[in-house]
């Protein structure tokens, strides 16, 4: 490769490291792919960092010690992500997303490229520092948002069915009961997807009461894992939850298929965060 100038290969550096959230790369990498000295690339770093710090997109992190290097973590400003809540509530309130039987129409949006990118930056910003070693959904559609999370943590995804493949080999399963139909469901995981006493995280497109994400719970007991946090796109407004402690981007008050009305706004995190 053709020798760069410092201004070109911090572009390049934090295009490899931004196209790898949270993976760390070591300075001697770069050193030999870029042919610079250690110093030199120790310099590109401060500059990087101050970069990403001024735009806002997230940070790059140093590691020390013999296995470290450094790692880009992305990020969004809280008003970046506020204004991003916001103009999706906007979306969501269009009254021709009305569906028979009081649902919501959001098939675009979970499947948006560009939209659940920025919803696994909101997710991963809030549960960095809890470590997690998977992000965790249940099929089909928490998928998009959970694998966007997972890829800006850098960390793998696991999908839970809602039946046994054969192609997975052995499984567990259990029966839950959802919060909001009191139907009881079966869901299963094989034994092969996850390490014992591993932690996790929990990401869905919706909750109503809650059932999913304890009968989440109780599956990943059975390969002693711990749930470090819980995160939903949208949240329906009901007085009580089978699960306490959870983080939502929305919160959806009614649909109101007479008045062709839905009532979706962001959720508490933000509406506090709006009034400080």
């Amino acid at each position: 490769m053709e020798r760069l100038h410092r201004k070109e290969r911090v572009a390049a550096i934090l295009k490899i490291l931004s196209d790898n959230p949270n993976k760390i790369y070591s300075l001697g990498y770069f050193s030999e792919k870029f042919d610079v000295a250690r110093s030199t690339l120790s310099e590109d770093v401060v500059i990087m960092k101050k970069l990403v710090e001024e735009i806002k997109c997230g940070t790059v992190e140093t590691i020390s010690g013999a296995a470290g290097g450094v790692k880009f973590i992305p990020g969004m400003a809280d008003e970046d992500e506020i204004k991003f809540i916001e103009g999706l509530c906007k979306m969501l309130q269009s009254p021709d997303r009305i569906i028979p039987g009081g649902f919501i129409y959001m098939n675009d949006i979970i499947y948006s490229p560009d939209i659940v990118s920025k919803m696994g930056i909101i997710f991963a910003q809030r549960f960095q520092n809890k470590k997690p070693d998977y992000v965790v959904t249940v099929e089909t559609k928490g998928i998009p948002i959970a694998i966007m999370t997972a890829r800006a943590l850098g960390i793998p995804l696991i999908i839970v069915r809602t039946d046994s493949r054969v192609t997975e080999g052995s499984t567990v399963s259990i029966n839950y009961v959802t919060g909001s139909s009191k139907r009881i469901r079966t869901m299963s995981l094989s034994k092969r997807s996850v390490k014992p006493e591993s932690k996790y995280i929990f990401i869905d497109d919706f909750m109503k009461a809650g059932g999913t994400s304890y009968g989440i719970y109780e599956l990943m007991k059975e390969f002693s894992c711990e749930c470090v946090g819980i995160g939903v796109a949208v949240e329906s407004y009901t007085e009580s939850k089978k699960v306490k402690e959870y983080f939502a981007l929305m919160e959806l008050k009614s649909v109101d298929e007479e008045k062709q009305e839905i009532l979706i706004y962001p959720s508490k995190y933000y509406t506090e965060k709006l009034h400080h």
